[in-house]
């Protein structure tokens, strides 16, 4: 089985206690995107959502790139009129946004090029360390293309619409330092260290935090976009409520008040 052998290669699973780190795997290419690779980072996150030793998952790349995009290989078969076609190009029912999906945090440590699609794998997870030198692009517009795959709904609503139109419309280059100026990232850091920053916070909340009170508050941060703020309150005194009778609350008050680390039970 070759082929599904080459395939497990391209996205590398590793563990480190409660974080499950998840490497693109094309460094060659700078883990530049196809059919294959996407299929499999997403069986790893769902392999992770469900493994309860899982609380955080930790997302970077292999070499000098975090993901440069689509391959320009399938690109410029796709624009002579060749559409791929057969094994490996078989298209995924799972949406670029999958990763928002996840009961678990899911972080992207952004070591180095960061442009087109894998720019929204970066922000379609649920915060973004980057290195302070990684190059970002959007690209699109420098290829004949358009804001994919629901970067025109992200970019705004982390940037501001006048930031993220220029970004869009420009398709320039811009470093980690400004994409953290931007709201882009949570931090920028020396290259060298994002991984290791990355992993520093993951491990805090997989320490410190209730699984079921990520997974909870994930949903609200996303799915409270397309809300109106008296119905965001709403929802949160309902869902406040229901966590008063649920054990990770008994356990974070006692574990505060007897000054020790929480035990929450995984989800």
């Amino acid at each position: 089985m070759p082929m599904l052998s080459e395939n497990h290669d391209l996205v590398l699973s590793e563990s480190r206690g409660a974080v499950r780190i998840l490497t693109f795997n094309r460094p060659e290419r700078l883990n530049a995107w196809t059919p294959d690779l996407g299929r499999r980072y997403f069986d790893l996150l769902e392999e992770a959502d469900r493994d309860p030793s899982v609380r955080v998952v930790v997302v970077t790349g292999a070499g000098k790139g975090f993901c440069a995009g689509a391959d320009f290989q399938a690109l410029a078969a796709v624009g002579a009129g060749e559409v791929p076609d057969g094994p490996g190009f078989e298209l995924d029912p799972r949406p670029t946004t999958f990763p928002i999906t996840l009961r678990k945090p899911v972080i992207a440590a952004v070591n180095g090029a960061c442009a087109g699609l894998g720019m929204v794998y970066a922000l379609v997870c649920d915060l973004v360390f980057t290195a302070e030198d990684a190059k970002w692009t959007t690209a699109f517009s420098r290829r004949g293309l358009i804001a994919e795959y629901g970067l025109a709904w992200i970019l705004p609503k982390l940037a501001g619409q006048a930031r993220a139109m220029e970004l869009l419309l420009s398709g320039r280059t811009f470093p980690g330092s400004e994409a953290y100026a931007l709201g882009l990232a949570c931090r920028a850091v020396p290259g060298e260290r994002v991984l290791d920053e990355a992993l520093a916070y993951a491990e805090e909340l997989a320490t410190h935090s209730s699984p079921a009170s990520m997974a909870v508050i994930k949903r609200q941060v996303w799915d409270d976009w397309e809300r109106g703020l008296d119905e965001s309150r709403d929802r949160a005194v309902m869902l406040m409520r229901e966590s008063f009778g649920q054990p990770d609350f008994s356990e974070g008050v006692a574990s505060f008040l007897e000054r020790r680390a929480p035990g929450f039970r995984p989800l």
